[in-house]
């Protein structure tokens, strides 16, 4: 019984390291995963491993830490929906790019976004011209969400295609 509740702690500890650590590197398109993001989690977790399970190498130990990541996962999504403070804490605020045309060059720069990315966000979304855009926005998700004044045309999706900042860029 020790054993799996030393996995289950060492679990927790790496899990809310983990959850912290993303938070503070500022990482906002976690969908959006490029090459180097998809090796540094690969490599975290193969580094963090040993942590959890500690001499366990067992299956049972294995499971006892998937469950309690799961498990702390679960808590954490619930925690986030009914807790508007911690929501605030863990969630970033959508950001507004263009606004009755004109860009918001300091937010753009802030974000990393380029006008020739916010151009082919406009295209996507059926949008020619940089007057037309009634506002722009950047989703917690990483999307860019375009709003034209012209009723006719049709609003669709776009996703970032671009590299972002990941935690190995700090």
């Amino acid at each position: 019984m020790h054993e799996i509740l030393d996995v289950s702690l060492r679990s927790a500890a790496v899990y809310l390291f983990m959850v912290i650590a993303i938070r503070i590197s500022g990482r906002k398109e976690l969908s959006q995963l490029n090459t180097s993001d998809v090796v540094l989690i690969l490599l975290i977790s193969n580094a963090v491993q040993n942590a959890m399970v500690g001499p366990d190498t067992s299956l049972q130990g294995g499971l006892v830490a998937a469950a309690v990541l799961f498990l702390l996962n679960f808590l954490l999504k619930k925690l986030v929906f009914s807790n508007a403070s911690i929501r605030g804490l863990l969630l970033q605020k959508p950001e507004i790019l263009v606004h009755n045309g004109k860009k918001e060059a300091g937010t753009m720069r802030r974000l990393g976004i380029t006008p020739e990315e916010l151009e082919e966000a406009m295209r996507e979304h059926g949008v020619e011209y940089l007057k037309d855009v009634k506002l722009a926005m950047f989703e917690i998700d990483g999307n860019i969400s375009i709003i034209s004044g012209d009723q006719n045309l049709k609003q669709t999706y776009y996703k970032r295609k671009r590299r972002h900042k990941s935690l190995s860029d700090l």
